[in-house]
């Protein structure tokens, strides 16, 4: 496969998730309660690693279908699992 599937892949999983992010935080502004406003808050919180990891998981994809070498594959893996790990304390 081409590098280009991945690449597009990915933009196209961040395009989603920005037009979810501008979506929520219009519901914000639409509602106009703080109470909903957090709830929607808690929403987005969790779509964001989601979309992180999801967007790695197609790079390292692409990168492994292009004889990517395994031990750089690895710290890229470890990088994202540290970072999950970090922001979730």
């Amino acid at each position: 496969m081409s590098d280009q599937v991945f690449l597009r892949g990915m933009i196209a999983v961040r395009v989603i998730s920005a037009l979810v992010e501008l979506t929520g935080a219009f519901l914000m502004w639409r509602y106009d309660r703080l109470d909903l406003a957090i709830r929607i808050n808690g929403v987005l919180g969790i779509a964001g690693p989601v979309i992180l990891t999801v967007t790695m998981l197609l790079g390292m994809a692409g990168l492994a279908a292009g004889k990517f070498p395994l031990d750089k594959m690895t710290w890229i893996g470890a990088g994202v699992i540290l970072i999950m790990w970090g922001t979730s304390r």
